[in-house]
């Protein structure tokens, strides 16, 4: 498989790929010029470490950070506790006005630049289509409604199923795979409290990066409030952690290891309970959600009032709520100087979060790191191409470098906020004659691509 990196000074993305003599050892593909390597030389994660680790190091110290997390980082950990993917989005089988909707979900699909419609633009398409029968009083929304409601528990069963699928793994796997999740977000965590709050943003309606973040001790910071049914909240913008330090007073600090999180596209443990959003108590790897939507003094709650993007209970006049206030926040964090995002697993096939991302791009003190496994449908490239800043995109494409377990083991920072490395160096060069300073650099440098 090709391997696409861009990082620091390159001019354009370099192809590489495993050496056909030794598997362990990279050589770059055909035709292909580097800055920083021969056409015939070949190299390993080692050389590879040295040209990433150092610039991502700088980027997720940036005055803003932000992490999109996308399907691939479920599909990545899934494979990890149970060696196969997690469970996908199967298309939907209507018996009520199945052709027509197909007919729009296509339409919409192409106009947002992907070749096929999925699940979530058949709920899209068929919520809207009930919306209209309703408005017309026509006998046939009911049925359509209860095929919905079908629909929505198979949908939401289906991303328990991928839940249970880890929580459920041989014991050995399971832990290595949350070890290598915790690792993942700690590295993006481990933020100075004088730097702005890390910002976690997912598309996925799982919880795996809540049970990730149970697991490392980090707080998430969203928009609910409560203990036994937390409730969705607009006034939660400015809400943060702080301590005060031992024989200090007044002087609190930032609490380490606080992120604020946003599920963009909803989750499946939210839905709508008369006039709010709420948070049920749905346990990680629960095989179906139906037991737990039997509430006292909601039993109006049918799997059609999940808060799952793009399905939104329509009896309300602010029928695009919440999600309103979850884009608001992802183009607050990311639209601003100095902000690095980081997507991972995330395969910009979202033209509304695209969007915000290219609108970002706008300001040239920004900047975007992909990393993905793969780009099969060329939707990375193409919009690599499209956007036209380069200087201000890296890119880690490929298993090389994006595998959930190469990653974290090269390429990410350290998941610490390591100042002794950095006093080490400063150190070495107060205690070395002037001549000697360039060679301690050196050292240091190395000291700190082999932590």
């Amino acid at each position: 498989m090709i391997n696409i990196i861009k990082v620091r000074d390159d001019h354009s993305p370099v192809k590489f790929q495993k050496n056909s003599i030794d598997s362990k050892k990279f050589v770059l593909c055909d035709d292909m010029e580097c800055s920083w390597l021969n056409a015939s030389d070949t190299f390993s994660h080692k050389e590879l470490r040295s040209r990433i680790e150092p610039w991502l190091t700088a980027l997720f110290q940036s005055e803003h950070l932000s992490l999109l997390a996308g399907s691939g980082l479920t599909h990545a950990v899934h494979c990890l506790a149970a060696n196969k993917a997690a469970t996908g989005m199967n298309a939907l089988t209507l018996t009520n006005f199945n052709d027509e909707i197909n007919q729009a979900v296509k339409k919409s699909s192409e106009a947002a630049g992907r070749q096929n419609g999925n699940l979530e633009d058949q709920l899209r398409v068929a919520n809207e289509l009930l919306r209209g029968l309703e408005i017309l009083n026509d006998d046939k929304a009911i049925a359509l409604k209860k095929e919905l409601e079908i629909a929505m528990q198979g949908f939401a069963n289906s991303i328990l199923i991928s839940e249970n699928g880890i929580a459920t793994a041989n014991s050995k796997k399971r832990e290595n795979a949350f070890n290598i999740l915790v690792t993942f977000l700690m590295s993006f965590a481990s933020r100075t409290g004088v730097r702005d709050r890390l910002n976690i943003f997912t598309t996925n309606y799982d919880r795996l990066i809540e049970a990730g973040a149970e697991l490392a001790g980090i707080h998430l910071l969203d928009r609910f409030l409560g203990n036994l049914m937390p409730i969705f909240r607009s006034s939660r913008l400015d809400l943060d952690m702080h301590y005060n330090p031992p024989g200090i007073r007044g002087e609190p600090r930032y609490l380490e290891g606080v992120v604020r999180y946003t599920k963009l596209h909803g989750s499946v443990d939210w839905l709508q309970a008369g006039k709010d959003i709420r948070r049920i108590g749905l346990p990680f790897g629960a095989t179906s959600i139906k037991p737990y939507l039997e509430v006292a003094g909601y039993e109006e709650i049918t799997p059609h009032k999940l808060m799952i993007y793009p399905n939104s209970a329509k009896d309300q006049e602010t029928a695009n709520y919440p999600y309103v206030e979850l884009f608001r926040d992802l183009a607050a964090a990311i639209c601003r100087p100095n902000s690095t995002l980081v997507t991972y697993g995330y395969s910009f096939g979202d033209d509304h979060i695209n969007r915000v991302i290219r609108d970002m791009l706008t300001i040239p003190s920004t900047h975007l790191v992909i990393i993905s496994r793969d780009d099969n449908m060329g939707r990375i490239m193409k919009l690599y191409e499209e956007l036209g800043r380069h200087s201000q995109i890296s890119l880690l494409i490929g298993p090389a470098l994006a595998d959930l377990t190469n990653l974290t083991q090269y390429y990410l920072p350290k998941a610490a906020i390591d100042k002794t490395t950095s006093r080490m160096s400063e150190l070495l060069k107060q205690r070395l004659p002037s001549n000697q300073e360039s060679s301690v650099s050196d050292a240091s440098s190395k000291i700190n691509g082999d932590i």
